[in-house]
């Protein structure tokens, strides 16, 4: 119920402030079946933008910090499974909950870069943590990309925002049959080649050297 008025929100608020969204699919996607989803993070425009991107069952994976903000902490707390990075227990705990919402046939949304990327580069570093709960549960990994975030909200202030189209790229899904534990350094770095290389195919924004 709560993913559901986030999704009516986002639709409204996002009609007024005049950015629209065009989606571009690769290769057809089924909302029928539960993925491990993976998107870039460079903006703080993105987590408007879930509701727009993902029409299905899902549950991103987010800060708990994030759950303490008055008011937007409640639906936060609703929507999101929340990860306290610091708390070892904790990080175990969210992790058996986004076990369990797979088992249900509830795709998981993680952004793989923990944090805004804020180099001069497409993307930062990915954690481990999707690729291995990729493996664990053989799940399919599905990459989502948002192409324009970075130009429609800079991280530098909430207040740069601009209208605009804002292109979201849905990618092939990438299986993990015949993946190991010890794999999971492979697929992470399969996976970062993949989004890296889309990102400058579709003129992506982030922030470039100067």
């Amino acid at each position: 119920m709560v993913m559901r008025l986030c999704r009516l929100w986002a639709d409204i608020w996002f009609f007024l402030i005049f950015i629209w969204h065009k989606k571009i699919y690769e290769a057809p996607h089924d909302k029928k079946k539960a993925y491990i989803f993976v998107t870039n993070h460079i903006s703080y425009l993105d987590s408007a933008m879930i509701p727009k991107a993902y029409r299905q069952p899902i549950r991103p994976l987010g800060k708990v910090e994030m759950s303490k903000v008055p008011v937007f902490g409640f639906i936060y707390r609703n929507a999101i499974v929340t990860v306290d990075r610091s708390s070892p227990a904790n990080r175990a705990k969210s992790v058996l909950i986004l076990k369990s919402l797979i088992k249900k046939g509830i795709s998981v949304l993680v952004f793989p870069e923990g944090t805004f990327n804020m180099g001069t580069e497409p993307l930062k570093e990915f954690y481990d943590g999707a690729f291995k709960l990729a493996i664990e549960t053989q799940t399919p990994i599905k990459p989502v990309l948002f192409l324009d975030a970075y130009r429609r909200m800079p991280y530098v202030s909430l207040f740069l925002m601009t209208p605009g189209e804002n292109r979201i790229l849905y990618l092939d899904e990438i299986p993990v049959i015949g993946y190991a534990a010890a794999d999971v350094e492979k697929l992470k770095k399969d996976v970062f080649i993949i989004l890296e290389k889309k990102l400058r195919e579709y003129g992506a924004a982030w922030r470039k050297q100067i």
